[in-house]
């Protein structure tokens, strides 16, 4: 059977790309008694040369996916995790310099935080008591997140993370909105505004000329920020939280230039106590998880284009 020429397809490929998603690496330090753990789970993304393989099968320029694998965990060793970033930068170097039909390389990589757990005071003789140096629990708060995309030339970094409640019990109000014949919301001049954060924010580390970012630092000194700027707001709108989150980011953090955070509005209401002859002075309320607001924005450096996606469910 004779394969028609591409030029005589009705249909063309488009974008396309491949790799390994979702390795689980578990890397651990040992320091003396003391261990560190970095915990990952990075999916590899390659794209280039591969009309072929979806034109005719040939898998002439194809880097078998269990081979994008195998490099993750032989880089867990060779490399060692020193960050999230540093770490996908290494793969993507790798695959867009080591393989001639690899042109863009994306590595996404989510990291799981642990906690050391002390040692025993009461019993120091105890086996396994050595300041805690190799038991750990883990963190039930954000997960850190990260992408690195390679092209050969230039990089772009977009890191973040998500899962993060945050909640303010007082210094919050909503009234003042816009009403119509289907606006049943009381007005709220005290009230508790609690959300669950996913931020991303893009460093402006483009090419290897440029000194690289201490990834670690970063991360510490971004979530600090964002977290005091929640807490010192004293917020008349989810809105303007989300906005004074992202501008105390750019204004401290001279390595990123573009954020973007999508909060949900994590409602709680004031319950109805009068039946019961109870008053209820914004001591009680109930959570409610759906439906919820959903507020998301960009905030970008002064004179810098907006490139993190809109949707970040894709990021």
């Amino acid at each position: 059977m004779t394969t028609p020429s591409r030029s005589a397809r009705p249909a063309v490929l488009a974008q396309n790309q491949y790799g390994k998603a979702e390795n689980r690496v578990v890397r651990i330090t040992r320091d003396g008694a003391t261990h560190h753990i970095k915990d990952l789970n990075v999916s590899v993304a390659l794209s280039g040369d591969m009309e072929e393989v979806h034109y005719s099968g040939s898998n002439a320029n194809v880097l078998p996916t269990d081979t994008t694998k195998n490099t993750v965990y032989a880089f867990a060793k060779e490399y060692g995790i020193e960050s999230a970033e540093q770490f996908g930068i290494h793969l993507a170097r790798h695959f867009v310099t080591s393989q001639e039909p690899i042109r863009t390389a994306r590595i996404r990589i989510e990291e799981y935080s642990w906690e050391r757990i002390g040692a025993p005071e009461a019993d120091p003789s105890s086996a396994g008591a050595q300041e805690g140096g190799h038991s750990f629990a883990r963190k039930g708060q954000e997960t850190r997140v990260t992408q690195i995309t390679y092209d050969g030339s230039s990089w772009e970094v977009v890191s973040g993370l998500k899962d993060l409640v945050v909640l303010n019990s007082t210094n919050s109000e909503f009234w003042g909105y816009v009403k119509d014949k289907y606006t049943t919301l009381k007005e709220a001049y005290d009230r508790i505004l609690a959300t669950e954060v996913s931020g991303r924010w893009r460093f402006n580390w483009t090419d290897d000329e440029q000194p690289m970012p201490d990834w670690e630092e970063s991360y510490a000194q971004v979530r600090g920020h964002m977290l005091q700027a929640f807490a010192q707001t004293y917020s008349l709108s989810l809105q303007q939280t989300l906005y004074q989150m992202g501008a105390r980011i750019i204004e401290n953090r001279d390595e990123i230039d573009e954020v973007r955070f999508s909060l949900p509005n994590k409602h709680h209401f004031l319950v109805d106590l009068e039946p019961f002859g109870l008053k209820n002075d914004n001591e009680v309320y109930f959570a409610a998880d759906r439906p919820y607001g959903l507020i998301e924005a960009t905030i970008l450096r002064d004179g810098c284009e907006a490139l993190i996606p809109v949707d970040l469910s894709n990021l």
